[in-house]
């Protein structure tokens, strides 16, 4: 059984940084997409990024390009996520999932993952 575990959540101000990081165990790293959502209180959970499992290639919901990285190391097992400029409305649990398929095209959907994280709380003041 595939096993995420979250970590770098925190409270920061607007216009701060944080790097999450998601370590994976029990699998195999190096064959899943994986992808970071985000969950605020009383909103459905929502795709934030994804850097697919062949060729590195990533995907960004629009609100985060341009200020989110994600990126991921095979040898640690370890995906990440880079976040600067971040915003109140940034202010969410982060979860960490992985998609075991082998896509094409790194999925946006929560549905496409099968192994999820226990997320990691961000909260950014204004």
């Amino acid at each position: 059984q595939v096993q995420l575990v979250e970590s770098g959540g925190g409270l920061v101000q607007a216009g701060g940084s944080l790097r999450l990081s998601c370590v994976a165990s029990g699998g195999t790293f190096s064959s899943y997409t994986m992808g970071w959502f985000r969950q605020a209180p009383g909103k459905e959970r929502e795709f934030v990024a994804g850097v697919s499992w062949i060729g590195g290639s990533t995907a960004y919901a629009d609100s985060v390009k341009g200020r989110f990285t994600i990126s991921r190391d095979n040898a640690k097992n370890t995906v990440y996520l880079q976040m600067n400029s971040l915003k109140p409305e940034d202010t969410a649990v982060y979860y960490c999932a992985a998609d075991r398929g082998r896509p094409i095209v790194v999925g946006t959907t929560t549905r496409r993952y099968d192994y999820w994280g226990q997320g990691t709380q961000v909260t950014v003041s204004s």
